[in-house]
């Protein structure tokens, strides 16, 4: 049966759907191609998710070789959550590209853009779904290649030094990684990551197999842009064409975060993160550090994708803070979290495109007056800030919430008191873009496009409707947590055995 190949199908897809792209010569019919092998994956990727949730991990040997030799596809509930989220932004924002693109990109680069998304898609997709670490690498050098294709097509010529600052960090976060990975080899004999999981612990003690686990950490902290090591990320977000953007910023970093759990505690283990030198302190305080500076900083940036890109680092911080307590509720609230800024961020990213697409330009000034004439877009954008902050009655409240009565829990009172200053920071800066769409003058937002037609309307459809669908997740999740709490706590159960 089909069913019974759908892990590895996940992946070929679309990598064999990316250099099929090149035979349609109309980029309409590659966008449609392009949506519709996306539309597949989502599908795949619900249904893996609902087989793993039901009759438990599944485990997939490519060509009949056994794991030890070959290469093994694993799904658990960790990564099909994470399959569900990649596949589920990725169909949403393809929708808006057609409309997006047309406005950012020549017709003669779409072709080009797609065929990029799709091979970052594959890559992201297969570095979720392999259980083998070397194959961890080669995904993530597909993925990112291809992003690095995706933010140098940027109409600015900001974003071919964006893509060229993202290479050279890229380069060196993948190296660190792929030393890991060889050391990890070199004490186990082994690249597959459940025979890792067994053998390492005879040598763990070994100097090796602490270097291995030093390189790694740093290589994949530098992939999930974690304060101080951000500084590739806003330039990128903020110079990519606006469907890059939203793409990157709801996936790209949830899968780095991915890799850093995988590796953590199912290869080395909890209590290697814990006991084995300062790893689990240094991240804690990485993570409150970048919670709070990267607020400050997004308060004084004028361009709101920037804006946006310095809150996205500030809430990788939130995630990793939560993973730090090296808890099984703490790795809740981190799993919560990563799901709902997801949604945030996507909705917000794609909020930003269609208002790129009408005005020409996401500063500050281009938002004065715009509530009256995209009303509908910047009530998405505000119910996204709402999230941002942490509001009640959406994701963002959700995910703080179970972090926050982790930390009391502990009696890291503290740490309660950064995070509840870092949410009134994220309403300052989510209040500047309110106060310019609101309050200021409709001069800036009735300016001639670049047509010579006055921007009166919002932006069409096929923008406004994969927005406002993420809007409402974001509100539903809020109200209604069982499936994601449900999916967490189960993470956390297969991690960490039991919960606390």
């Amino acid at each position: 049966m089909i069913t019974a190949h759908l892990p590895v199908l996940q992946v070929i897809v679309p990598l064999l759907a990316a250099p099929l792209c090149v035979l349609l010569h109309r980029p309409q019919l590659v966008w449609i191609f392009a949506l519709l092998v996306n539309a597949v994956a989502f599908l795949i990727s619900a249904l893996l998710l609902q087989q793993v949730l039901t009759t438990g991990a599944i485990s997939y040997e490519l060509g009949g070789w056994s794991s030890q030799w070959g290469i093994e596809y694993y799904i658990d509930p960790l990564n099909a959550f994470l399959l569900v989220i990649i596949t589920s932004i990725s169909t949403l924002v393809l929708v808006a590209s057609k409309a997006s693109l047309g406005k950012e990109l020549s017709i003669n680069r779409h072709t080009f853009f797609y065929i990029a998304y799709l091979l970052c898609l594959a890559g992201l997709l297969g570095i979720v779904a392999t259980g083998d670490a070397f194959n961890v690498f080669v995904f993530l050098e597909i993925s990112s290649l291809s992003s690095y294709a995706m933010i140098a097509l940027g109409k600015n010529r900001k974003a071919l030094m964006a893509a060229y600052q993202y290479l050279i960090m890229g380069t060196i976060g993948a190296t660190f990684i792929l030393i890991g990975i060889g050391l990890m080899y070199m004490v186990t004999g082994t690249l597959n990551m459940h025979d890792m999981a067994l053998r390492l612990p005879d040598a763990e003690e070994s100097r090796t197999a602490f270097a291995a686990f030093a390189f790694f950490i740093v290589g994949v902290c530098i992939k999930l842009a974690l304060f101080p090591l951000h500084q590739w990320l806003p330039n990128a977000y903020a110079y990519a064409p606006s469907i890059a953007s939203a793409f990157l910023a709801a996936t790209a970093t949830k899968v780095a975060i991915y890799v850093l759990i995988r590796f953590m505690l199912t290869i080395f283990g909890i209590e290697f993160f814990t006991s084995t030198g300062p790893w689990q302190h240094i991240l804690l305080v990485m993570s409150l550090f970048g919670i709070v500076t990267a607020s400050i900083v997004a308060i004084y940036q004028d361009n709101v994708k920037r804006l946006f890109a310095y809150s996205s680092v500030a809430q990788i911080g939130y995630i990793i803070l939560g993973f730090s307590l090296g808890t099984a509720s703490g790795l809740v609230a981190a799993l919560l979290h990563l799901f709902n800024h997801a949604l945030m961020k996507g909705a917000l990213f794609l909020a930003l495109a269609a208002v790129m697409y009408r005005v020409g330009g996401v500063n500050l000034k281009n938002f004065n007056g715009l509530a009256k004439t995209m009303p509908w877009t910047m009530a998405a954008i505000v119910i996204g800030g709402l999230s941002l902050v942490g509001v009640p009655l959406t994701v963002g409240f959700v995910s703080k919430w179970y972090l926050v009565i982790t930390l009391i829990d502990q009696g890291w009172w503290l740490v309660v008191a950064l995070i509840l200053f870092s949410s009134l920071l994220a309403l300052v800066y989510v209040w500047r873009i309110v106060e310019a769409a609101y309050f200021g003058s409709t001069e800036e937002a009735l300016r001639p496009d670049t047509n010579g037609a006055v921007a009166r309307h919002e932006a069409p459809f096929s923008i406004l409707i994969p927005v406002w669908l993420l809007v409402i997740a974001n509100i539903y999740f809020g109200i209604d947590t069982r499936l994601s709490v449900n999916v967490a706590h189960t993470i956390a159960q297969n991690l960490f055995g039991m919960m606390p």
